[in-house]
């Protein structure tokens, strides 16, 4: 068993459920999911891998996990505030009818809609407006964590595999790293404030990581021949 401490890269498993009612919203497990009426199929249903300290998930909760141990199972509470906070009046707009017939949607309670890259719950529809919630889902609600803590990582390829899967929302790159220098290759080109950005907090997180160097990957061409038989009269 280890010590987590801040900045360490851990692989957890986790449950998080609404404590007034014990409704689960999120899980690692697929059996767990599919017993709540909650599997995605488009979904991966695995350990995840985060930083502490650095807000992958929840700052409450990476607070809490320092100083527990691996291997060990936690139930770990938070209050709305130290999770997605209070619920704020002023995040809840009433919107015309007509702006949503101009986009031919018909609003009705419960649909979940993205305006301006803000998500949004219609909550009541009438008199012409509509009433539209733009606070967390999970605004105001005190939640509940069930996890596992089953390793701190310690391999520095491993740790900037997840960096580039969390930060840059790609997986199964390639990765190369040798005498603290990393090399990725990615589908297509990052831009260089981009590539500088990351690779100045891969240095400030894995110590051993000197520098990361992005390269696009060469897909490699396919010649097709039409190649017919000749056919000689005789």
């Amino acid at each position: 068993m280890e010590t987590i401490k801040e900045n360490d890269f851990i692989e957890m498993n986790y449950t998080g459920k609404r404590k007034e009612d014990n409704t689960i919203f999120d899980t690692t497990s697929e059996k767990v999911a599919k017993e709540n009426d909650l599997h995605d199929h488009k979904a991966k249903y695995e350990p995840i891998v985060i930083c502490i300290g650095q807000n992958y998930m929840l700052k409450g909760l990476e607070e809490q996990l320092i100083g527990k141990e691996t291997e060990k199972e936690y139930k770990i509470e938070l209050d709305s505030d130290k999770a997605y906070g209070k619920k704020d009046a002023k995040m809840i707009q009433l919107i015309p009818m007509s702006k949503f017939r101009q986009q031919k949607i018909e609003p009705f309670p419960g649909l979940q809609l993205n305006i301006d890259g803000s998500y949004g719950i219609v909550k009541t529809v009438s008199g012409g407006r509509c009433m539209v919630d733009f606070n967390h889902p999970l605004a105001g609600k005190d939640l509940v964590y069930e996890l596992k803590v089953n390793r701190i990582i310690e391999d520095d390829k491993e740790k900037l595999n997840w960096m580039v899967k969390m930060l840059l929302n790609h997986e199964n790159e390639h990765v190369e790293v040798k005498d603290g220098d990393a090399v990725v290759e990615f589908a297509h080109e990052i831009p260089k404030p981009v590539a500088d950005e990351f690779s100045k907090m891969a240095n400030k997180l894995i110590p051993g990581i000197k520098s990361v160097t992005f390269i696009k990957k060469h897909k490699k061409e396919q010649i097709s021949l039409n190649i017919q038989d000749d056919k000689h009269e005789k």
